[in-house]
Formats: structure tokens, sequence, C-alpha cells
């Protein structure tokens, strides 16, 4: 099946490893060009160099309020176009009530909540039809983790955003989407099974509950991504699509 990502190019944020590296790679894999986003200005240069001439690097903190009209810009440059932008971030720091700080709780707004908003909104601005935005969010938006309290506070929210977005934006012929990954085999994943006392023990409990019997990984991840981002996918908008091996377990 030809998704018709050939010569398309998007923003990927939050993309030199994890969720938002794996679907970079497929859309590159298919035809597709990419600008890719990072904090550590190494890693961005490492990861855009693993992927090759059809993608380019920016460090760059999706925290930054100049941050969404740099990257579209510079896919305006690079690559003569702009057709889309998947908004990834890395989870704020885990915690109960009683552990986060108001400066956790603002941090992960920040980067979280209003940094996709600002990078969505400019997408919105600069996109013609045929455009998409999608949000990397998790399987929280619809049943909280334990353990994840300021996460579970803010994903819903933006869910929430992302379903009114695509209200505005569809008579102009633009998508947008979001992505519910659940377990996932990232550094992430494995971080937060790592604060358990037994991680092995845990992974195994969390394999139980999910149909397939075992945790995603990254690859099946991007491919989900690369097709809700790409032309094949022209009538999806407004959805939440659980990546989750069934996990999830209401309709």
């Amino acid at each position: 099946m030809d998704l018709g990502l050939k010569d398309r190019v998007y923003v990927v944020t939050g993309a030199t490893r994890g969720l938002g590296n794996a679907a970079a790679r497929e859309l590159v894999a298919d035809g597709a060009k990419v600008v890719i986003t990072g904090r550590d200005g190494q890693r961005v240069a490492d990861a855009a160099a693993e992927l090759g001439g059809d993608a380019v690097g920016v460090a760059v903190d999706n925290a930054d309020p100049d941050a969404a009209a740099r990257l579209i810009a510079t896919a305006r440059e690079r690559f003569g176009g702009f057709d889309g932008v998947l908004i990834s971030v890395g989870g704020p720091p885990p915690g109960f009530v009683a552990d986060n700080t108001d400066e956790q709780w603002r941090a992960g707004f920040e980067a979280v909540f209003l940094g996709a908003v600002r990078v969505a909104r400019a997408a919105a601005a600069e996109l013609s039809e045929g455009g998409v935005i999608g949000f990397v969010l998790s399987g929280s938006v619809h049943e909280p983790i334990p353990g994840l309290t300021i996460s579970n506070g803010l994903r819903p929210g933006l869910a929430g955003f992302a379903k009114s977005i695509a209200d505005e934006l569809g008579p102009r012929g633009i998508r947008v989407v979001g992505l519910l990954p659940a377990r996932i085999d990232t550094d992430r994943v494995r971080e937060l099974d790592g604060l358990s006392a037994d991680p092995a023990v845990t992974r195994a409990a969390n394999e139980a509950r999910i149909p397939l019997r075992r945790y995603g990984t990254p690859a099946e991840f991007g491919r989900v991504a690369a097709f809700v981002l790409s032309p094949a996918a022209s009538y999806l908008t407004g959805i939440m699509i659980p990546v989750d091996g069934g996990m999830r377990h209401s309709f």
C-alpha cells in the first residue's frame, strides 16, 4: 500500500529517541522528509545523522514560545514545504499527589500542555488543505496510570484540545489525530517499570493484562503514526487511536 508520503515534510518533536524517533524513522522509510527536535544538541545531531539526508535536527525545547515558528521555518527552508507535525514530548516526572512539587507541575504544564498547544496553533496557521496535526498522548487519556499524577492530569486535557481543534480545522481540510500508546518497550516505560521493587515481576503483570501478552515495539508504534499522518488516512480526524495491544478493555 502506498501511503503517499514521498516528499511530504513533517516536523516531529521529541524525536531523538522513543516514540517520536520511531515515528520519524517510519516516515523517512516511506519517503517523507522530517525536521526532528530534542533538547540535547548532540542527541539531535546524532539522531538526524542516523536518519540520513531526508532529516534535519533542531535543538529546541517545546516549552520555548519561539520553538514552533522556528521549526516550521526550518521545514520550509530545508525541504521547501510543511505538511504536518507530530507533537511528542517526554513524560513529566513520576510521582503521587504528595510527591510532585508546584515547580514540577509548572514545568510539566509548559512542556507537555502549553508547549504542545503552541506548536499545534502555529502549525494550524501554516498548514493548507491535506495538512495534519498529530499528538502522541497516552493511554492515561482514558485510564489514569498509578504513579504518573502529573501526566494523568495533563494528557486528558490535551486530548480535549485536540478534539476541539479537529472541529475547528476540519472545514479547512486539516486533520487532527491523537495516538494513545500504552506499554511500548521504550526507555521511558522501562524506567517506570524500574521504579517497582521487582521490575521483571511488574513487566510480567503488565503483559498479563495485554491480550497480545507482550509489550509493543517502537517500530509498531511508528508504523501506526506514519499511517495516520499520511494521505492514506485522509478521512481520519478528531480521533484518539490506542496503540496498546488491546490493553484498554472498553470499547
